[in-house]
């Protein structure tokens, strides 16, 4: 065999030789790191006991920046995706302290496609040398909340200053004129318009807090409707009498609800008071009772102005009026139909209107029935039984008012 064959079987060999021993280098670590995994930081004792009962939303993440355990509300809230955080600005939190060891607490909105946007309050601490823990809360309807206090006072005050200012410029303008007997008279007529109306909008402020503080509804009783429409009839009329409206009362007699009475009289008398107000002179009021399965239904229907069909689910906001432009020579404050509202959802019961422009609306509050009544509702009888009066037969109380 020449000396060249013989060093290209050495070359040879040797190649093999070093290919077998890498090969068998590579066997050899994988072997290894299947028999020793990788090492995991371990949590502190107790702390995925705690995480798995707590009702806050907490996130414990490791030195690589991936989330170890993570309580429920975490994942509800959408804080945590896999096994890395979806907040940005969270992640941010978590990398400055674990960088300098400092708790640090903000507030954060947190964004996800279709879903509306949640304001929470984010508190990362570290937990141990290695590991970081973040505690948020969800703060959505606190946030919601304040906004309403805050739009329902720049409301309030807005709804004050105008028939406050109002007696302002009217006492001048009274002061001027003082040789002039007619002007007084005519400036002070105004005046005691804006004072009713300012006492008016007080009234009803105090009535919706009251309102909210008996949220929910504690010991209710039975509440005779014959005598709360009565009342709330009659509160309305004067301004009726002024208007040349006629208020009649029928359907149901001796019926019974089950609630606060002074809380049913506030939304019947809204309700009528409204009717009257909205309603065009020379017209007809009607307030009706009726028994369906255990509940009640209170109607009252005017031949007033109506109301536009896109403004329906609107009309019980708080001030929210469906003509600005007429508030003042209606008196309307903006809260009656929320009041109405509030008193419904606390009785568990219902609000619901029916109108059309030009021929009128029926505004319908349904509220549980009491049983303790010893009469026995017919659900048949109908505005038709009524007599010229506006009374239903065998039912002297309820009479026209007016």
């Amino acid at each position: 065999m020449d000396p060249t064959t013989q060093a290209l079987l050495a070359a040879l060999v040797g190649a093999l030789v070093a290919g077998g021993a890498v090969f068998a280098w590579h066997v050899s670590d994988r072997q290894q790191r299947a028999a020793v995994p990788l090492q995991q930081p371990a949590l502190p004792d107790g702390v995925a006991t705690v995480l798995s009962v707590l009702r806050s939303s907490a996130v414990v993440i490791d030195s690589s920046e991936l989330v170890l355990k993570a309580s429920a509300p975490a994942y509800a809230l959408g804080l945590v995706r896999g096994t890395r955080l979806v907040s940005d600005d969270l992640a941010d939190m978590v990398r400055q302290v674990r960088r300098d060891g400092q708790i640090r607490e903000t507030e954060l909105r947190l964004t996800r496609p279709g879903v509306p946007a949640r304001f929470v309050s984010a508190r990362v601490a570290p937990l141990g040398s290695r590991l970081v823990l973040a505690l948020v809360e969800d703060r959505t309807r606190e946030r919601r909340v304040e906004e309403v206090r805050r739009d329902f006072v720049a409301n309030v005050s807005h709804e004050l200053k105008t028939p406050v200012g109002a007696i302002r410029l009217l006492a001048d303008a009274m002061e001027d004129a003082a040789d002039d007997p007619d002007a007084v008279k005519r400036f002070a007529a105004r005046m005691l318009t804006e004072s009713d109306r300012l006492g008016k909008l007080v009234q009803q402020i105090i009535q919706l807090s009251r309102l909210q503080a008996d949220d929910p509804l504690d010991e209710p009783i039975a509440v005779d409707l014959d005598e709360v429409i009565a009342t709330a009839v009659d509160t309305s009329a004067m301004a009726a009498e002024d208007r040349r409206i006629h208020v009649l009362v029928g359907g149901v007699p001796g019926v019974q609800v089950y609630g606060n009475e002074k809380q049913v009289l506030a939304a019947v008398s809204n309700l009528v008071s409204n009717a009257v107000s909205y309603s065009e002179p020379d017209s007809t009021v009607v307030v009706t009772t009726r028994v369906d399965e255990g509940s009640v239904d209170i109607s009252v229907v005017d031949q007033g102005i109506g109301i536009p069909a896109e403004e329906l689910d609107r009309i019980f906001e708080r001030f929210y009026r469906v003509d600005p432009a007429r508030h003042r020579s209606t008196g309307g404050t903006g809260l009656g139909l929320s009041i109405v509202k509030h008193v419904a959802a606390t009785h568990g019961g219902e609000v619901r209107v029916w109108s059309a422009e030009g021929q009128g609306s029926t505004f319908t509050l349904t509220l549980p029935q009491h049983y303790g009544t010893d009469s026995t509702p017919d659900d048949d009888l109908s505005l038709g039984s009524m007599d010229d009066r506006g009374r239903s037969p065998g039912n002297d109380e309820q009479e026209e008012r007016p």
